[in-house]
């Protein structure tokens, strides 16, 4: 499903780091200098004469500001730019902070800007529970420590995950792995029967690609990518995932479910919402006979899209899933918010039109983490659901 990494909603602008400030450039004064401009876009109006040339040809000055006005709603207004490394800034506002990359051109203008999530300044975990309880639709939630819970909400309710269901496939690869049937260095060649709508790279790659299941794997969770996920599913087969979690029945592949909420494809979408389970297998086989849809094809509106084209678990059981892969080194590459005070970060999000999940397991010291967020409902805010993700984070004990 669509999860652009851990950064779903907010716009990452990226316009080339490194680099731009003469060698002979004390760091003290580009540090300065790099916070200074950095609070000017918080402080004073965006003007496009802020922006090296390059940066504008990517993104326009009106977006960042758009941008910047929306992190001020949530945040408030800018207390100070704290540096963390050459070119990475703590970006302090009253009531949360935005880690922030910046570089300037030998003009100091930005020729590279990046937006991290940005995070809520919370005063407890019962504060931050709160927080969420009063999003709109439907929230899910479980924290534990250690295997004894810290917070939950609704965390014995199925809802849909998006991509969040991979942390399953991942964990059926790994059962098979170890029980010597499989293995990481395996290859297998792309096929086109695979191939899948983005997120992800693989569905732009040649068939017959050869591809070690240790990369598909790092490619589904990391980039979400939704044909190396079809591409496991096939080889691990529908029935090894049915059996793991038989309220998912049939299992979807990625595809199929972009085929089910694709708009011409509604008489297929009604035999299988109204079928029983041979009517359902049925259905997907005459929707694999369709062919991929196009991205155009697929509803914006989270009204629109059909509930049966997603995956449903429930918080507690997202970190049982993560439970089972959460040590491997794969799981890391992309650590979502949890970017501080932590020794060893998995993570696994996913988003569609109206579904929004966020799963870590973390480990500070001998304690062991699981957080699992749901939210599913037709005002499903991502900027707003990051920064009080992110405060929530912040306060394990």
């Amino acid at each position: 499903m669509k999860a652009k990494g851990f950064f779903l909603g907010l716009l990452a602008l990226l316009g080339g780091f490194g680099g731009a400030e003469g060698l002979g450039d004390p760091m003290a004064g580009r540090l300065e200098r790099e916070a200074e401009v950095l609070l000017r876009l918080f402080t004073e109006e965006v003007r496009e004469e802020a922006f090296a040339p390059g940066f504008l040809a990517q993104v326009p000055a009106a977006q960042v500001a758009a941008i910047v006005a929306q992190l001020k709603a949530n945040l408030g207004e800018p207390e100070g730019a704290r540096p963390l490394e050459p070119g990475r800034y703590l970006l302090e506002l009253e009531r949360g902070y935005v880690p922030t990359r910046i570089s300037l051109d030998r003009e100091g203008r930005i020729a590279g800007l990046f937006f991290e999530p940005p995070v809520a300044k919370l005063g407890s975990l019962e504060e931050a529970l709160e927080a969420l309880r009063g999003l709109s639709g439907r929230v899910g939630l479980w924290v534990e420590r250690d295997g004894r819970p810290i917070l939950a909400l609704e965390e014995d309710t199925p809802l849909a995950v998006a991509s969040a269901f991979k942390l399953l496939v991942l964990a059926a690869l790994r059962e098979e792995v170890e029980a010597g049937r499989r293995a990481w260095d395996e290859v297998v060649r792309l096929e086109e029967a695979w191939k899948s709508l983005p997120s992800g790279l693989l569905q732009g790659w040649p068939e017959g690609s050869p591809l070690t299941l240790h990369t598909l794997a790092a490619l589904m969770i990391s980039l979400s990518d939704n044909t190396a996920t079809d591409a496991l599913i096939a080889l691990l087969g529908r029935e090894r995932l049915e059996a793991l979690s038989p309220r998912n029945r049939p299992f979807l592949t990625t595809r199929e479910a972009f085929g089910l909420a694709a708009r011409g494809n509604r008489d297929l979408l009604a035999a299988f919402r109204d079928g029983d389970l041979e009517a359902k297998r049925q259905a997907l086989e005459a929707l694999r006979a369709r062919g991929l849809p196009q991205v155009v094809d697929l509803p914006l509106d989270p009204g629109d899209w059909p509930a049966e084209a997603d995956w449903r678990f429930t918080p507690r059981e997202l970190c049982r899933w993560m439970g089972k892969v959460a040590d491997l080194p794969l799981m890391g590459i992309n650590p979502g918010v949890a970017a501080f005070g932590w020794d060893r970060v998995a993570y696994k999000g996913g988003s569609r039109p109206g579904v929004l999940s966020l799963v870590h397991g973390l480990s500070r010291g001998k304690s062991r983490y699981c957080v699992a967020f749901v939210w599913n409902g037709e005002e499903v805010d991502e900027l707003k659901a990051f920064t009080l993700y992110g405060g929530l984070l912040d306060l394990l004990p």
